[in-house]
């Protein structure tokens, strides 16, 4: 136990506890954090938090001014006790990080995925081979056998037990793949409950299979199933009222272990060989990865953010890289190839002439939106180039007229053009800082490349408030009529989208305007955009809850608020219930707070966006 938190037992602060003679040997920091002084604790003096409050996920309050509250008084007493509430309500987050892996340690390799897997050897082909079936996946015969066919292997089982066809293809129930009552009742749970309320605008049309892939991919992977398992197990418990809440957080833990041990194993079965051997493995890989990033962030647990998102982004590249297409190679015409060598797709025998994806195929399209859109946030947070920003235009922009490869607005909602902006920017402030770092900024140069990306965010935005509302889809069918009250949720994403993507794009100009001219919460043009993304999330983003949808913009409005915009931000995130469904919501609120500290305290300490965003010591990722 560190000094830190010497004193913290089940989520309580004893300030009046007697230290022991190492601790009393120590002597407390007089110009420390005001939340370790009141604690009574040593204080390393870390800006702008120190690890004593970071260990403890509590607010580190900095100023160079005693606090109104430091009072030895009534006050003082107060914020004693609100502190200590606000270790107690964090304790779950301490106690997750036995399960959780650790980001120094878990960092992968750009060219060694296995890294990420933390274990010291290497299988052999032989042993990769035995255990292929972890993946779930087809594996490659030579085309001597199977013509360059695949044949898919299913969920675990041993090899004596291993059926003579896929799974899925076969009549067998539930209990013949591996999934028993308990799971099945969860994963349901998260196929009609949670994934709606995860991606609200995600809904493919019945015609293109719906969100079915998501179905396979559960019952034939045990990759994906455990990743989603440890997601379903938390909410459902939330959901069921569970009394004996240790007991219900000690499962889910177990559960994210689980994950985290078969995602183990099933990189170790690639990494041993070339990942063209196992394409439908690594989609299934990197789905899950991406799926376990947004279940911990869902529960406020940013330390694997890094590492998460790094082995997310190094599949994929291999993915890219393995799909050996034809000139000329630009990434669309890779990502096209990767697709087709996913397939075949199903062909129903009631509807020949439809193209239906795989799952695996959806499963990737998927996959890679979340992913680019990670990957912008965080370049945003850490003032570097989006690590895929080469691949933007080719996936993200309609170059050939026929719609764009990745559509990240029936996905997330905001539409590409908006993405592909803010990853502009991103660049243009990697590039301000490698400038600046070499004392060769050239002012000139910064406004004239901002200039171009401010004319089209601009223009982007007067078109979308010329025309805010989006047109329902009209039927198209008889699967639209059978399916129409259920097609309501889709209508209103639809309608949604634009609302959503003003809200990034007033954003992407906060963002812009912060990169080129500074800090400067006072100027016209930055309260103009902090009001109209206020004013977006307020009136007419329904329900509230949409706001988990949109809290990078949340969050970036909110650290250039007004005091007198404080309070009504305050109460938007209390009316978000109950708090343990919206974590990233909460987050943006703590580093809003610490912004708004350090502005009172005349503290100048906060002169970009990223500074803010690296306040709580991890990459926190607003998505």
């Amino acid at each position: 136990m560190t000094t830190s938190d010497a004193s913290v037992s089940d989520g309580t602060i004893d300030m009046d506890t007697p230290q022991s003679p190492r601790q009393v040997s120590i002597p407390r920091s007089l110009n420390g954090c005001w939340t370790c002084r009141l604690r009574r604790k040593r204080c390393d003096q870390k800006r702008p938090v120190c690890d004593g409050c970071a260990a403890l996920y509590i607010t580190c309050h900095y100023s160079q001014e005693r606090p109104e509250w430091m009072d030895g008084g009534i006050r003082q007493e107060e914020m004693t006790e609100k502190v200590k509430r606000e270790v107690k309500d964090n304790a779950h987050r301490r106690r997750g990080e036995r399960a959780h892996i650790s980001a120094d340690h878990a960092s992968i390799s750009e060219s060694r995925i296995g890294k990420w897997t933390m274990l010291p050897q290497k299988l052999s082909m032989d042993e990769a081979s035995s255990r292929c079936d972890l993946l779930g996946t087809p594996k490659t015969r030579s085309d001597a056998q199977n013509n360059g066919t695949e044949t898919c292997l299913e969920a675990p089982a041993t090899r004596s037990q291993r059926p003579a066809e896929c799974p899925l293809a076969s009549k067998g129930s539930s209990e013949s793949i591996g999934v028993g009552r308990s799971d099945t009742i969860h994963l349901m749970f998260y196929l009609e409950e949670l994934f709606p309320f995860l991606f609200p605008f995600y809904h493919p049309s019945f015609l293109q299979g719906g969100r079915s892939w998501i179905l396979e991919m559960m019952t034939s992977s045990p990759v994906v199933r455990q990743a989603l398992l440890c997601q379903s197990s938390y909410f459902f418990s939330l959901g069921a009222g569970a009394a004996n809440r240790d007991e219900c957080w000690r499962t889910i833990l177990m559960k994210t272990m689980d994950a985290f041990g078969v995602l183990r194993q099933a990189l170790q079965v690639i990494d041993g060989s070339s990942i063209t051997e196992h394409r439908h493995g690594a989609v299934r890989i990197m789905a899950s990865i991406i799926q376990v990033q947004r279940f911990e962030i869902t529960i406020s647990s940013f330390e694997n953010c890094q590492a998460h998102l790094t082995g997310a982004l190094a599949l994929f590249r291999q993915l890219l890289d393995s799909s050996e297409a034809t000139e000329p190679a630009c990434p669309r015409s890779k990502f096209n190839s990767v697709i087709s060598r996913l397939g075949p797709s199903p062909i129903p025998l009631d509807a020949p002439n439809l193209h239906i994806p795989s799952a695996e195929q959806a499963a990737f399209c998927f996959s890679s939106a979340l992913l680019i859109m990670d990957d912008i946030v965080a370049s945003t947070i850490l003032q570097e180039q989006p690590r895929l920003y080469e691949n933007h235009h080719s996936l993200l922009d309609n170059t050939f007229g026929t719609g764009p490869a990745i559509n990240l607005e029936a996905v997330v909602g905001c539409q590409n053009w908006v993405w592909l902006l803010i990853g502009e920017i991103s660049v243009l402030d990697a590039w301000k800082k490698q400038c600046q770092r070499a004392a060769n900024l050239d002012v000139m140069e910064l406004v004239h490349r901002a200039a171009a990306v401010k004319d089209s965010l601009e223009t982007g935005l007067a078109k979308l408030e010329a025309n805010p509302v989006i047109a329902p889809k009209q039927s198209c069918g008889m699967l639209d009529v059978l399916t129409a009250d259920y097609r309501q949720p889709s209508q209103l994403s639809d309608r949604r989208s634009s609302l959503v993507t003003r809200v990034w794009a007033h954003a992407a100009v906060l963002y812009l305007f912060v990169v080129v001219s500074g800090w400067q919460p006072a100027s016209s043009d930055v309260r103009y955009h902090v009001a109209q993304i206020i004013e977006l999330l307020t009136v007419q983003a329904k329900p509230p809850a949409s706001l988990r949808t949109m809290v990078w913009p949340f969050c970036v409005a909110g650290c250039l608020a007004e005091p007198a915009q404080e309070a009504h931000l305050r109460a938007m995130v209390k009316a978000l219930q109950p708090p343990s469904v919206f974590g990233t919501v909460r987050k943006a609120l703590e580093i809003m707070e610490n912004v708004w500290r350090n502005r009172d305290s005349g503290n100048t300490a906060y002169q970009d966006l990223a500074t803010c965003f690296r306040s709580q010591g991890d990459l926190v990722l607003l998505v």
